[in-house]
């Protein structure tokens, strides 16, 4: 998730630097991933919030925002993971091995200690795959890619975003034996590998694999001098933003589901940018990375203290990922537990149709409950960041 990257010295000289502004665009959306996860454990709503017959504006941009954090902390992972390699000596077989054990780990986190903080099921009635168990994947295909040279993983990664919707036509059904294959890979699907155990696979593959690669490639051009890289994030993010409006404009490829004409204006703009997410459409990865470019070139040129502490987060993801679920699950469990006793504790609260019907809060209340959430993840992450300097250990680098 994160790697030691180049640009602020650390006080101990064996440590590498690192690029604030990477740390700082990690930690912003980090912070929106957390108000994505508070607005699932406490919602009073229903239905899906990008659902435009229901929704309203206010709500659906509470979701949509959170669409930057999946693709560019995919992103960031790829490019974390070439300067990783640039700043240590080491061989592209010694990063092919960790990324190889990173990966697996991520996994295995999924599937353990983020399942419990999702729900606490221990009959693994279901699992979910989710953005770990994505990352960790796109991490073992990369330590193979990057054996390749850069222009060879450069195109793999364009045709995997640029090409994957070519195959939105395809169903696991259609393929027999292997439509499971297809669901890890391209489709979003429950599986039932044995009885009574369902799989949900929420983030399949393809495509975050080639949002991994191209990351990867991206980190060639953060060696660039600083007023060169500025400028390239400037044209870049542009860049990727016009793609997506002519591409959506025209209605015709690079999403499953096209945009129309709404009721109003302010929902036909909302219905353009309602891009799909699972699997991450071209149109949706253009938008979303486009917007972190020009966030990335922000950070690079100004350095507002208000955005100081997101540096924090941006260095302690993996950490800041397990605690905030864990914390929010305890603290909807503490909060529901006068009004629903001991079955609180038991209760799914990310599963909306199975939670009670007066269960849950407002956008207003959500947001209170966000900001409390960062205020309490902070001196945990500043802990936990100051205890890996002051006791290196090279298992502590997997967290």
């Amino acid at each position: 998730m994160s790697f030691p990257t180049t640009e602020t010295p650390s006080s101990n000289p064996l440590r590498t630097r690192r690029i604030i502004s990477i740390d700082m665009l990690r930690g912003l959306v980090m912070v929106f991933m957390a108000l994505d996860h508070v607005r699932d454990f406490f919602t009073n709503v229903r239905f899906r919030p990008t659902d435009l017959t229901q929704t309203n504006i206010p709500l659906f941009l509470t979701r949509w925002i959170t669409h930057l954090c999946a693709p560019t902390f995919i992103f960031l992972a790829g490019v974390s993971a070439y300067l990783y390699f640039e700043n240590r000596p080491q061989t592209k077989q010694e990063l092919s091995c960790y990324l190889i054990i990173r990966g697996l780990w991520l996994v295995l986190l999924e599937l353990t200690v983020v399942h419990f903080g999702w729900v606490f099921d221990p009959t693994y009635s279901f699992s979910i795959a989710g953005v770990l168990w994505a990352i960790g994947w796109s991490m073992i295909v990369l330590a193979a890619l990057i054996r390749m040279p850069i222009p060879f993983i450069a195109t793999i990664g364009i045709l995997l975003i640029g090409g994957h919707n070519l195959f939105d036509h395809i169903y696991a059904e259609q393929l027999g034996r292997w439509g499971w294959l297809w669901a890890v890979l391209h489709e979003p699907k429950t599986l039932t590998p044995f009885p009574h155990k369902n799989f949900v696979i929420v983030y399949p593959l393809i495509p975050w694999i080639g949002v991994m690669a191209t990351g990867y490639v991206f980190g060639t051009l953060m060696k660039q001098e600083k007023t060169s890289r500025q400028r390239l994030f400037l044209r870049l993010g542009w860049g990727l933003i016009a793609g997506f409006v002519v591409l959506r404009t025209l209605n015709i490829y690079g999403d499953p589901y096209p945009w129309s004409v709404q009721k109003n204006f302010y929902y036909t703009i909302l219905s353009f940018i309602n891009c799909n997410k699972y699997p991450p459409s071209l149109l949706f990865l253009l938008i979303t990375l486009g917007l972190a470019m020009l966030l990335l070139y922000i950070f690079e040129k100004r350095r507002w203290i208000i955005f100081q502490p997101l540096v924090l987060f941006g260095q302690v993801p993996l950490f800041f990922y397990i605690i905030h679920i864990w914390l929010i699950h305890f603290t909807a469990i503490l909060l529901a537990l006068p009004k629903y006793g001991f079955k609180a504790i038991i209760m799914t609260f990310i599963a909306s149709p199975l939670m009670p019907v007066d269960y849950g809060y407002g956008l207003p209340m959500i947001y209170n409950l966000w900001i409390f959430m960062i205020i309490l993840l902070y001196p945990i992450c500043s802990w936990y960041r100051n205890y890996k300097v002051r006791y290196p250990n090279k298992w502590l680098r997997y967290l």
